[in-house]
């Protein structure tokens, strides 16, 4: 099933060095205001306490520090309110290398069984790539998350309806058939497209044109042999909150306290963490993927999910690319998903995270040669080694 909240999301791109200046900001996502000059974060000392209804008080908000960015998506209220004030802020240098998007988005939200994620990826973002409608994608630890342009937002119902998806409500959500009964093949092409370049007629094309963009801009798939990144979830504490653990002076569960805390630590940490990206919604319990080694700012009990499953980010640097470049996810999922499988062989699993200028493949360290073999191929000429 997916659904579209209602959301009108602001992505917002901020270069790693200007991180310490939007801090205060990032911070204030997740503490209400009055908190925050209360918070140890500033003065060393008090205790911390999240707002009565965190984590889930916007239906979305992603905070991502990649090697590439610190990337934000948020409602566009708090974009103006939290974010435009420290922009505007910065000396007229510091702030033409910061963007806060003029168009607004909306999420769509994917369950995340049935499919592998691979296949996943591949079986909804082809549709929108072959209709012209650029987007972006998250993975989170439950689900995943697409963004999309507010305007396309009817185009999208009706690739999605062509490829064999049935919407229940448009204005909400939609049920995705079983993959035997889909009617249509990934070679469809749409009758919609938004104005620019022709989309490809086929996901063959797309790949290919979207391999020699990458070729053509010097874009090519990066790996850091230092970050090693966990995918996990925050606890939750059961009927409703209404469990000895609860706090006197808080709707919020000691569970939800000590994960905050943890996250404070891990946005705190000097000059920014090494990798973290952070998932809100009010529909589910926050979503985490972060490096290992911020682990420890998380007390054991406090994260689902295996620690010692580690996944390998492999980096494309799209700052070159205009954000309303399309195909670039589905494209890579597509090489990924055809490119490795094979009669004997299973194709390599992979999740993605789409950052403001930056997309992000995470596959298990054991399937990491594989990837890139798949990923540096004939086009680019590159070795399937990593860096």
């Amino acid at each position: 099933m997916l659904a579209f909240k209602d959301t009108q999301l602001a992505l917002i791109h901020i270069p790693l060095h200007l991180y310490s200046s939007f801090l205060q900001s990032i911070l204030q996502l997740l503490l209400p205001n009055e908190a925050l000059d209360q918070h140890p974060a500033f003065h060393g000392h008090g205790a911390v306490q999240p707002p009565p209804a965190w984590p889930n008080q916007n239906p979305f908000v992603n905070i991502s520090v990649t090697p590439i960015e610190c990337s934000v998506v948020c409602s566009r209220r708090l974009a103006d309110e939290l974010f435009l004030p420290a922009l505007n802020s910065l000396d007229p240098s510091s702030r033409s290398q910061v963007s806060i998007t003029n168009d607004d988005y909306v999420v769509m939200q994917v369950d995340g069984e049935g499919l592998d994620a691979g296949q996943r990826v591949l079986e909804l973002t082809s549709p929108l790539a072959l209709a012209g409608i650029s987007i972006f994608f998250i993975t989170t630890y439950f689900s995943d998350y697409i963004l999309v342009p507010i305007r396309y937002r009817t185009q999208v119902v009706h690739a999605l309806e062509e490829r064999g998806f049935q919407f229940e409500d448009q204005t909400s959500s939609y049920v995705n058939p079983s993959h035997h009964s889909r009617q249509h093949s990934a070679s469809q092409t749409f009758e919609v497209r938004p104005p620019g370049t022709p989309p490809p007629a086929t996901v063959s094309e797309l790949q290919t044109r979207t391999f020699a963009t990458l070729k053509r801009c010097n874009i090519v798939p990066t790996v850091d042999s230092c970050l090693r990144l966990v995918q996990c979830a925050g606890r939750r504490d059961s009927a409703n909150g209404m469990n000895e653990g609860r706090n006197r002076n808080s709707q919020t569960s000691a569970a939800d306290d000590a994960l905050h805390l943890g996250l404070v630590k891990c946005l705190i940490s000097s000059p920014y963490p090494k990798f973290l990206s952070l998932t809100l919604t009010d529909t589910e319990p926050a979503s985490l993927l972060l490096d290992h080694t911020l682990l420890p700012n998380f007390t054991q009990d406090i994260l689902l999910g295996s620690k010692e499953e580690y996944l390998i980010p492999i980096t494309l640097d799209l700052r070159d690319l205009s954000m309303e470049s399309t195909g670039i996810i589905c494209g890579v999922a597509g090489r990924l998903v055809g490119g490795t499988a094979g009669q004997l062989i299973n194709p390599v699993e992979m999740s993605y995270l789409s950052t403001a200028r930056a997309g992000t493949v995470m596959v298990f360290e054991d399937e990491l040669k594989r990837a890139l073999g798949a990923l540096r191929g004939a086009e680019n000429g590159l070795s399937p080694t990593p860096d």
